[in-house]
């Protein structure tokens, strides 16, 4: 494979709706594809999209934009989808996705019917925005109007005490909740233990992922881990982590960083690989007003993957187009 060019290719995409969460408001979502170019003609694309707040960092983003690049560009050069190159499997077709229903205080029972209608199984909500006292009263009030195949995913990003997490946990416990990500301000990994020996399902870390190490595979003090793969700084990085956590007995959620259609497609990937029976956070193109290319389509609640070479991602003119150096 001979590369001859590389282009780092702006954008900034207006979201139909701010993205809401403890730490704040995300409007626009700014990044950069990369674009490889090999000597035959083939293009490898990447994605680049720094979130310092959910430990994305400029270069762990940069990182994951060349490694997925190159990935891409070799999984095409072996006609292959790059889930079946990451694991030497069988493509997978489609994955179960969450949907996401935003911040718990703008969730309607009408916004939940709708998600069901949709095909989906698990929608994910925010929390940790109000008092806790006052969320599990809306959530009580939700789950008494909400349809009993649905359950929900909730995420807090860091926003609670101990105290405040085991009121929260004590207070939902018959709920129908699949998990709780990152439920405490400042967690360490007795916390966190205390927390799922009394929670009925999933403690999961997301941001706090730098409390994994070798202790935690032998001892895992929580049952989730939910996989960031640009904050990792790749997709193979990806893969050896959640291998890790399957050998011990951990489940593991693919999410993103709210990348753009590219880099939605590489996670999506990672998931097909490593997690395909499982529930991912993938179903957040809908979000965007404007995109860097095509999203794969979700339908009846499954994220559809292509059955093309590499990532699949199809990039508008404007980027598929732009000449080498601009």
């Amino acid at each position: 494979m001979n590369i001859v060019a590389a282009d780092w290719l702006p954008y900034a995409l207006p979201l139909n709706r701010p993205w809401l969460t403890s730490k704040g408001k995300i409007a626009e979502r700014k990044g950069c594809l990369l674009r490889l170019q090999t000597s035959d003609g083939r293009h490898g694309w990447g994605d680049s999209a720094p979130l310092p707040e959910f430990g994305i960092s400029d270069s762990a983003a940069n990182a994951f934009a060349e490694e997925t690049a190159l990935l891409d560009l070799v999984a095409r050069q072996a006609g292959q989808p790059l889930c079946q190159w990451l694991c030497g499997s069988a493509p997978v077709a489609d994955l179960a996705v969450n949907g996401n229903l935003g911040i718990l205080s703008d969730s309607t029972p009408a916004l939940l019917a709708r998600a069901v209608g949709q095909g989906f199984s698990v929608v994910k909500l925010k929390v940790g925005i109000y008092p806790v006292r006052e969320e599990i009263a809306r959530l009580r009030q939700l789950a008494s109007s909400s349809a009993p195949e649905v359950s929900w995913r909730l995420d807090t990003n860091c926003a609670w005490s101990l105290a405040d997490a085991q009121t929260f946990v004590s207070g939902c416990a018959d709920l129908p909740i699949d998990g709780l990500e990152e439920p405490l301000a400042n967690p360490d990994c007795t916390a966190l233990g205390r927390l799922q020996s009394v929670a009925p399902w999933p403690i999961a870390l997301d941001e706090s992922i730098h409390l994994v190490d070798d202790t935690f595979f032998r001892h895992p003090f929580v049952r989730r881990l939910v996989i960031k793969p640009a904050r990792h700084g790749g997709l193979l990085a990806s893969v050896e982590l959640a291998l890790r956590a399957r050998a011990a007995g951990i489940e593991t959620i693919i999410t993103h960083g709210l990348e753009s259609a590219c880099g939605l497609a590489a996670c999506a990937q990672v998931a097909a690989a490593i997690a395909p029976a499982s529930v991912h956070g993938l179903a957040t193109a809908d979000w965007f007003a404007s995109d860097t290319g095509k999203p794969y389509p979700v339908i009846d609640g499954r994220l559809q993957l292509p059955p093309l070479p590499g990532l699949g991602f199809t990039p508008h003119e404007i980027f598929a187009l732009a000449r080498p150096g601009k």
